[in-house]
């Protein structure tokens, strides 16, 4: 009997074990997993490689999945030059992810592709891995001797790039690794999660997942630029959604990525419509008509354009073309020109290129005056992924 790290589990009392039908005891044992026991703790291995697999293919009809997981891997553990084992050892991780042991089916999975590089399921157990990232991605908890601990997207980054690593030219890597990127922005890291969707689209630019990794990109960039309004994050998700526009026209986020670009420009230009109006109010017409003209040309046709061209037409009227044409301002003195120079000054930094500071859509507080919104996503970052693949990839549009 194996004393080092080991413990036993009665599957038809065991609490923490719902999933366990039969009257099998299993034990766990530290780098080798589990075993089916008998009453005193010791091995219950057959004689013969076909005299277990029966006994292993009886405990997974009985639906006693973890004690089928361990008889399948003792199998190719006690009768590794069998015809059956390469088999077995397939059947062990996929009992042991039908029986919720996520990690041990990992293990199992991944130990096929060492044991079995040119095994007749090599792409099948890339398939069983690539679904257990999928069990931690949503959220499954990892299990310690059986009892659920905590969720993990770490460890579901773990098993994508693991997935990218073994066979990088499989038809399972592009998913990976954009998964990985899933995970890594669910862990609150989107500079990892831009760079694995470059990796994507870099690697596979065939690939339809491909497609999905560059929208994502102008995506990761959007909710950046709204937290807190970053100029340079909207500028990279502008130029990310048009990329996705010019390169997949034909997708089913086509509209999507048309929306989240209008969004970005109605928050861009609802900052000069806003200092446009300041300036208005302090009768500066001449500055007021400069950021009105900015809003007709930036957004032609809008209904900002349009009352943009009604304030000038009505500012000429009232002052005369003269007046509105640039030139030298007139010298102010006191508090008055003290806060039209500041505010100048801040119009000016905003309006360089290399500008990360907020947006000047409220210069200074004006009752009049209406802070621009939250960009309007159509759906959340969840939506926009596209759903796992049920048996042969192609990766579905959402």
């Amino acid at each position: 009997m194996r004393k080092a790290h080991a413990f036993y589990l009665l599957a038809a009392g065991a609490c923490l074990m719902p999933w366990n039908h039969a009257s099998a005891e299993i034990q766990y044992t530290a780098g080798q997993g589990w075993s089916v026991v008998d009453a005193n703790g010791h091995e219950t291995i057959e004689a013969t490689a076909s005299a277990q697999l029966d006994r292993a293919e009886k405990l997974e009809k009985a639906g006693d999945y973890r004690a089928a997981s361990a008889a399948y891997y003792d199998l190719t553990r006690k009768f590794p030059r069998s015809g059956a084992a390469a088999d077995a050892q397939m059947k062990a991780a996929d009992m042991a992810f039908a029986g919720g042991g996520y990690d041990q089916a990992y293990a199992y999975y991944n130990e096929y592709l060492t044991k079995y590089p040119k095994g007749d399921d090599f792409d099948k157990a890339l398939e069983g891995m690539y679904n257990v990232g999928q069990k931690f991605l949503e959220g499954a908890r990892r299990q310690m001797f059986g009892v659920k601990t905590f969720p993990s997207q770490a460890r579901a980054q773990q098993i994508f790039e693991s997935i990218v690593k073994a066979a990088p030219f499989s038809k399972w890597a592009p998913l990976a690794e954009y998964y990985a990127g899933q995970s890594m922005e669910k862990q609150g890291q989107p500079d990892s999660a831009i760079g694995a969707y470059q990796e994507v689209i870099s690697r596979y630019p065939t690939d339809p997942a491909a497609a999905d990794a560059q929208y994502q990109i102008g995506y990761v960039y959007l909710v950046e630029s709204r937290t807190a309004y970053d100029k340079a994050a909207a500028n990279k998700a502008q130029d990310a959604f048009n990329d996705f526009l010019a390169r997949y026209p034909n997708s089913e986020k086509a509209a999507q990525a048309k929306d989240n670009l209008q969004t970005l420009t109605n928050r861009e230009n609802s900052g000069a419509v806003s200092i446009a109006k300041y300036y208005d109010k302090k009768k500066n017409y001449k500055a007021a008509v400069i950021y009105y003209n900015e809003v007709i040309k930036e957004q032609p046709g809008s209904p900002d354009a349009t009352a943009a061209q009604a304030r000038i037409n009505a500012l000429k009227a009232k002052v005369g073309d003269a007046a509105l044409e640039p030139g030298p301002e007139k010298t102010e003195t006191g508090a008055h020109a003290a806060e039209t120079r500041r505010l100048q000054a801040q119009v000016a930094t905003s309006s360089r290129a290399d500008y990360l500071g907020p947006p000047v859509a409220e210069p200074t507080p004006v009752p009049d005056q209406t802070a621009p919104g939250k960009p309007h996503l159509r759906s959340s970052p969840d939506d926009l992924a596209p759903a796992p693949p049920a048996v042969e990839p192609p990766l579905p549009a959402q």
